[in-house]
């Protein structure tokens, strides 16, 4: 039976390729989107996100939207990457429907009640919703169960020496989910950025001719060509997002270390993700980091499951 899973998103290009991989992923049941802040603000995700679900005929899930933190502005590094709409100048529609009306905190909460062991949380953006959610009830951490991108252990940051994009956004609330949650799996970018997609693969969802494939390919493209100047010696741009989703459905894709993390909140270290040096010696791990990763197996599968739901969009 398909896992439930929750998205967590701040919708920029790589959020748009997590929610169509877990629209084609049969070991998951994705039964509502959480919109928080980042590449873009909190009504601009819920826009982005309604659109794109919209577009894969999927307007059976429902979009929630999640606190931003108090004077949060876009920045420029962010809309250089994924554009100021956030997918890449992409053209979506607006999609025929609303944000629900019930809060994306309250959502988190009652879905992990409701569902418990049968559920996986996906934050891809900062943890602000997620540490809410832990505030705002007393069971929420030890029975949620967490698989997020972002952070970096073994590979320096991308906004900072030290700092991940979406880490450095919050860093209390991520510190917050680390110290507090019992099972949490860190998907960063010592593994994120080894999975790269190139023009040779957008191209195939280009030649589709539909509506999907166009926009899966004009987004990334974008996506592809900003790395270029951000990180030339890649070669190409970084699945961050999606490939949490696919440790989600499938957690032997990654090797993963079993460590207490806490985050740096001060100082010139702030934002970074390390070891909770007052916990080592506990035998009791709440976090797995991804060290490694199956790139050949992921990439294949990230192509064959986003070319087929984009095959299935209509034609243009």
């Amino acid at each position: 039976m398909a896992r439930k899973l929750i998205l967590d998103v701040d919708t920029g290009i790589d959020d748009a390729l997590a929610i169509a991989y877990a629209l084609a992923s049969p070991e998951l049941d994705l039964i509502g989107v959480t919109c928080t802040y980042g590449n873009v603000e909190v009504p601009h995700a819920v826009r982005n996100t309604l659109a794109i679900l919209e577009l894969f005929g999927r307007t059976d899930v429902p979009v929630y939207a999640g606190p931003q933190r108090d004077g949060f502005e876009v920045m420029e590094i962010s809309q250089f990457i994924h554009g100021v709409n956030g997918i890449g100048e992409a053209e979506l529609y607006d999609a025929a429907r609303a944000v629900e009306p019930r809060s994306a905190v309250d959502f988190l909460v009652q879905s992990v009640h409701r569902y418990g062991q049968d559920l996986v949380i996906v934050p891809v953006g900062p943890l602000t919703t997620v540490a809410a959610a832990v505030q705002a009830d007393e069971n929420f951490a030890s029975r949620a169960h967490i698989v997020c991108m972002g952070g970096a252990l073994t590979v320096p940051g991308n906004v900072t020496a030290c700092a991940e994009a979406n880490i450095n956004q919050d860093p209390e609330a991520a510190d917050l989910v680390f110290r507090q949650c019992e099972d949490v799996t860190m998907v960063g970018l010592d593994v994120t950025l080894q999975t790269l997609l190139t023009t040779v693969e957008t191209k195939r969802w280009k030649d589709l001719e539909t509506a999907g494939g166009d926009f899966l390919a004009e987004a990334t493209n974008y996506y592809i060509k900003a790395y270029e100047t951000t990180a030339p010696h890649l070669g190409g741009c970084g699945l961050h997002d999606p490939l949490a989703v696919a440790v989600a459905a499938d957690p032997s894709l990654v090797e993963t270390l079993a460590i207490n993390l806490k985050v740096d909140t001060e100082g010139p270290s702030r934002g970074r993700t390390i070891a909770d040096e007052t916990c080592l010696n506990d035998p009791v791990k709440s976090a797995r980091v991804a060290v490694g990763v199956d790139v050949e197996r992921f990439l294949e599968e990230f192509m064959d499951r986003l070319t087929g739901l984009a095959r299935q969009t209509a034609v243009v």
